[in-house]
């Protein structure tokens, strides 16, 4: 078996091993699990059944994932992604008052688009027509962001009115944070084999020895960590197959249809940049191998995210954990997904890995993301700016379509005005004009 395996994932040309690729998997599922339970909390505000999300949200996540793995051979999983959820929940349901059936079939109508635009290559010319420096901008941006999202998940850092974002002070979420990062970043200094898996699993027994004590002698008001009220739980299908095409098709449906195509687009492809490079997946062109079957199947999972019951599902910037873990075939998906399938009946157990375990996880990966830096020629202006948009945009708009559409609204505008027409091309064009749209719509919703 392992010897198929070497064959069929190349381990010998990918430089990796069986065990590395599992460990990997490991890393990758352990970093992206919350999704399991928090996007089922945030579309159950549409009405949408709790359980019947979190099956679709495991069913999408596993499919996709497996299937990145064996059809394009790269470690990258999927799942719902963050932000789209939200865009569905506040936005086409919430504000636009579209019921969530209609939103289901918008988000199916926009798989349709994704998978047409992939099989015709669309896709592959806009990821080819994206400058290098801003590819290591976006790359470094994914990082801090993800950085950003530990930090907020415990309270490390939280809003301010004075200066946007502050440190959020000590309380026992934070100092559980800051050991665990420090025993995480030990780990890794050391170069211990699946530092970051190990890393999770220590942080989440000390959240545990702290929740017990704690709260035994009085210092906790609640507990750090809930262990599971029970172990099984059956499927829900109570919003599987429960899209509404037809009311999708409306013309009152084409900007929400616009909007979500452009950003799960933008998200996918900035990940599949950044990830790639981090994990040197790239060809002799710097350009990231295997693309146009990763973009098929990132089109094909949002198709299923639609029929299935949830939002969009995309290629998740969490893969960055596997990769540095050593993942970089696709077996390290297929091990992700496989991951996510017991949930679909055991998904209380998850709740034993806290955020204060999983958050110090997410800076760590963002450190190596940042490195993505030092690629950037900062001698040359005309370069170095709309990179420095980009990189700074994503974070601070806690979002990576608005990073990504700053950057080559940057470039461009830089480039024309300089008399560089000629460093432009027509791809990078249209996506502006598309990245003005998404804005537009962005701001008008």
């Amino acid at each position: 078996m392992e010897a198929f395996l070497a064959k069929f994932f190349k381990f010998k040309e990918r430089g990796t091993d069986l065990r590395t690729e599992v460990v990997a998997g490991i890393a990758t599922f352990l970093t992206m699990a919350y999704i399991i339970v928090v996007n089922p909390q945030i579309l159950s505000k549409t009405g949408m059944s709790f359980s019947g999300v979190l099956f679709a949200t495991v069913l999408v996540s596993s499919i996709s994932s497996i299937l990145m793995g064996l059809y394009a051979n790269l470690p990258y999983a999927l799942a719902p992604g963050m932000g789209i959820n939200a865009f569905f929940t506040y936005v086409i349901v919430k504000e636009m008052g579209v019921p969530w059936q209609t939103a289901l079939g918008v988000v199916f109508v926009s798989g349709i688009i994704f998978v047409i635009l992939s099989v015709t290559k669309v896709r592959a010319k806009i990821v080819e027509s994206v400058p290098a420096n801003l590819r290591y901008a976006v790359a470094s941006g994914i990082g801090v962001f993800i950085a950003l999202i530990g930090l907020k998940e415990v309270g490390f850092i939280k809003t301010s009115p004075d200066t946007l974002v502050t440190f959020g002070g000590f309380d026992p979420y934070t100092v559980l944070f800051l050991a665990g990062l420090l025993i995480v970043s030990i780990l890794v200094v050391k170069r211990i084999r699946g530092a970051l898996v190990l890393g999770i699993v220590m942080n989440s027994i000390l959240a545990l020895i702290v929740t017990k004590v704690g709260m035994s002698q009085g210092l906790l008001d609640k507990p750090i960590v809930v262990p599971p009220k029970a172990v099984l739980n059956l499927p829900d299908f109570s919003v599987f197959l429960k899209l509404n095409v037809l009311d999708a098709l409306t013309i009152g449906m084409i900007p929400p249809i616009f909007t979500l195509l452009f950003t799960d687009m933008f998200d996918s492809i900035s990940t599949f940049l950044g990830v790639a490079h981090v994990a040197g997946l790239i060809d002799k062109r710097g350009q990231p191998i295997n693309i146009d079957r990763a973009l098929l199947v990132d089109a094909l999972a949002t198709t299923v995210s639609g029929l299935s019951g949830t939002s969009s599902a995309t290629t998740y910037i969490e893969s960055a954990a596997g990769v540095e873990e050593g993942g970089r075939t696709g077996l390290t998906a297929v091990v992700a997904g496989l991951l996510f399938l017991p949930f679909m009946f055991f998904s209380p157990i998850l709740s034993f890995v806290p955020s204060v375990a999983t958050a110090p996880i997410l800076v760590i990966v963002g450190v190596f993301m940042a490195q993505a830096l030092k690629n950037i020629d900062w001698k040359i202006m005309d370069e170095a700016i709309p990179a420095f948009v980009a990189f700074l945009m994503i974070p601070l708009s806690y979002s990576i379509t608005q990073g990504i559409s700053w950057g080559f609204l940057t470039y461009t505008a830089i480039k024309l005005l300089t008399g560089k027409s000629k460093d432009l091309n027509l791809t990078l064009i249209v996506i502006d004009i598309f990245a003005i749209l998404a804005l537009f719509l962005v701001s008008k919703a």
